[in-house]
Formats: structure tokens, sequence, C-alpha cells
């Protein structure tokens, strides 16, 4: 009997005609063909390793993608620094009247800026800057500084600190100056966590104002403090 596994012209003639069936491939020949497709699956994703990735794998390779890895390796490099710099800050910076312009009027596009205006010795200014710290790692995108009230603008009265001003491209977008507006000691970072997003300065998760029932009590406290049109009216008469 003839092998149809045989490599004779007749065979494969028969084997064109479908007279035979089709010449069965060798194992060793079936495991190469496969650990081919491999190699060419690993080439391929390349493009979706990270640099770690790539590192490691960097022997998976073959030379006729070199040159190709490379140029995609120096691409995510750029990725990776223009991400870092959207990400510079993280922590509160310490500037002086001499920064002033470059710090916060020149800080550059897209960024934010929120300066706190302070001074030793006022526990409200300490309690801020211990809130503004955590909030710069919370939100590294945003640029926060603190200044000495008096170095930063000469002769800056103490009864406006402390003082935040929010900028954005050179611009003041926001201001908040003075103890009251701060609600005193009982000041939570979410409270100005709250109020800095409602300038722009930060992109909070916060659903809500965590202060507005303080607030509405703080400002009608206030306005019962004013005298009324009656109560001046009255106080014209006796004169």
């Amino acid at each position: 009997m003839q092998d149809p596994n045989e490599d004779t012209e007749w065979n494969d003639i028969l084997r064109k005609k479908g007279i035979l069936p089709p010449k069965e491939t060798p194992k060793d020949e079936e495991e190469e063909e496969e650990l081919a497709l491999q190699q060419q699956s690993v080439v391929k994703t390349y493009e979706d390793m990270t640099l770690e990735e790539l590192e490691e794998n960097e022997d998976e390779f073959g030379e006729d993608d070199e040159a190709a890895i490379e140029m995609y390796r120096q691409k995510r490099i750029a990725e990776w620094k223009a991400a870092q710099i959207k990400n510079i800050f993280g922590e509160v910076g310490e500037i002086s009247g001499q920064d002033y312009v470059k710090e916060v009027n020149k800080a550059g596009d897209g960024i934010w800026v929120v300066l706190h205006l302070y001074k030793q010795g006022i526990p409200l200014c300490t309690l801020i800057n211990q809130h503004l710290a955590t909030l710069a790692r919370k939100f590294p995108q945003t640029k926060f500084l603190k200044s000495i009230s008096t170095t930063c603008i000469p002769n800056y009265p103490d009864r406006n600190l402390p003082t935040i001003f929010v900028y954005f491209e050179g611009e003041m977008k926001g201001q908040f100056i003075g103890p009251l507006v701060f609600g005193g000691m009982n000041l939570k970072v979410e409270e100005l966590e709250w109020r800095l997003s409602e300038t722009g300065a930060v992109k909070t998760d916060l659903e809500e104002n965590p202060r507005k029932q303080i607030e509405d009590k703080l400002m009608s406290s206030i306005r019962s403090s004013l005298p009324t049109r009656k109560d001046s009216d009255s106080e014209d008469e006796d004169y």
C-alpha cells in the first residue's frame, strides 16, 4: 500500500485532485509555526507596553523592530515628562514680595494659584497653612503658595489676616480677607476646599458645601447686629 504522506510527484497530483488527504505537518514544524506567531504577537503589542514593560521585554523584540520601538520609547518618555509638568506642585511653596510677579502673575498658562498671606503667631493662619498643605497634596495641579503678609505687601494690616488670593493666568479670581470669612478656628479642611472650588482653583469631589449651615447662622447673626432703618430714624429724632 502506498504511503499517502510520502513525498512523490504522484502523491502531490492525487492531493491536488482530492483523492489523497492533505499531507500531515510534522509536529516539529507545527511548534515552529506556533512559536513564530507568538513572537509576532509580542512585537505587535509593544505599543501597548509601559516603559517598564518595554525594558523587561527588550530581548523579545527582533532587530527590525528596534528602531520603531526606540521611537515609541521616546514618545512615551515625552508623554511622561508632560504628565509630570502638570503635577509639579503637591506642596505649599513660600515666597516673598520679590517672587510675587513670577510665581503668581506669571505662573503659566492653565495654572491656578492659591496664595495665603499670613503671620506667625496668629492661630487661624497656622490652621489654614495646615489645611493648605493637605489640599496641595490632594490637588497637585494647583499651585499653593504662602507668604508672610508684610514681606509680600508692605504695611498689610494684621486685621486682614488670614488672607487668601486666588489667581488664574495672572487674573484674580477670588479673595478671602479676614478671620470672619473663614469662620474662625472651627474651619475644617473640607470647608476650605469647598470655598476654593467655588473660585475654580480646585475640582472638588464634595457634593455640597459642608459649611452651609454655619454660614447661614453667621450671616443671620451679622444681620441682627446691624442697625435697622427704624433704629436709625429714632436716633435721628433724639437729636
